[in-house]
């Protein structure tokens, strides 16, 4: 079979009960002809025959055109299962792998994206030594969002429920980062929500949807360094009093600046995108959280 006959081949490994069609169909639509194989409830103890089984049957010049998403709520689940994948794969049987557990990576950038965009729109500058405060922070989105900030060089501060995950949670990103510059606090009430924010030049929302975290009153009390907001929450009521899921640069108070879920939303689904563009045209290598905010960051127009 000549390279012009081949046929874009991509596997979805989801560690959940179903496969979340979000992605398979957004593929669908991106490369109408590409062949799409789904496997669900997928534990790392499956991956190396499935890996395996993929890397063969096409030969070294035709597993290029093999690709693979892994997904899933689990996210150590999944990250267990793309330490396998890079231990099962050898040259020159190798192929390029997106990982984005149930749209963390992919929220995170764009919400980390969206952020600095408004940053240097108002003339604030990059993240370096800024003070991020992350709301709801220990869950996928507000880790790989924790994750980014602290790569580019802010101070992090992530809040729970619970101290103690808030504390484990930080240590797991600052072994990742390699920095000791994201803390975790606990923060249930109005008054440690807002000692969390008091130094924060930046305030991202990550908690559940329909959750409450942020009240103005709090904001306006706390909030006096604060310059941007962003929530992900497109729920009523959203995260962050006054900030809706269509607002993008909203004055929510006077020299605060906010962006809503939707406005988030929608970058995340065009870096999802691009990844997906990009894991075609790439032979091999693993697309994940750094991927994405790559992407994410060509997005913003300079100033």
């Amino acid at each position: 079979m000549s390279t012009q006959e081949r046929k874009l081949a991509i596997l979805f490994l989801d560690t959940d009960k179903h496969v979340s069609p979000f992605e398979p169909l957004l593929v669908t639509d991106l490369f109408p002809n590409a062949n799409l194989f789904l496997y669900s409830n997928v534990e790392p103890e499956d991956v190396v025959r499935i890996v395996q089984d993929a890397m063969f049957p096409r030969g070294p010049k035709g597993v290029k055109y093999t690709k693979m998403f892994i997904g899933g709520y689990d996210v150590e689940k999944v990250e267990k299962i793309v330490e396998i994948i890079k231990k099962t794969m050898f040259p020159p049987f190798e192929f390029t792998v997106i990982v984005d557990p149930r749209g963390a990576n992919t929220t995170a950038a764009a919400a980390v994206a969206k952020t600095l965009e408004l940053s240097l729109k108002h003339n604030l500058g990059d993240f370096r030594n800024k003070n991020v405060t992350i709301l709801a922070g220990t869950g996928p989105v507000g880790v790989v969002a924790a994750t980014i900030y602290a790569l580019e060089g802010a101070n992090v501060i992530i809040t729970s429920r619970s101290q103690e995950k808030a504390l484990k949670t930080a240590q797991k990103i600052n072994e990742e980062v390699g920095t000791d510059r994201v803390k975790g606090v606990r923060a249930t009430t109005r008054e440690e929500v807002g000692e969390a924010i008091r130094e924060a030049n930046v305030i991202l929302a990550t908690g559940a949807a329909g959750v409450r975290l942020l009240e103005l009153e709090t904001l306006r009390k706390y909030g006096e360094k604060c310059n941007i907001l962003a929530d992900v929450n497109a729920v009523p009521p959203t995260g962050i009093e006054g900030l809706d899921p269509s607002d993008e640069d909203k004055e929510v108070l006077p020299g605060v600046h906010g962006v809503g879920a939707l406005r988030i939303g929608a970058l995340k689904n065009r870096i999802l995108a691009d990844l997906f563009k990009l894991a075609a045209e790439t032979p091999k290598g693993i697309l994940d959280y750094k991927a994405a905010y790559e992407i994410a960051k060509q997005t913003i127009k300079p100033r």
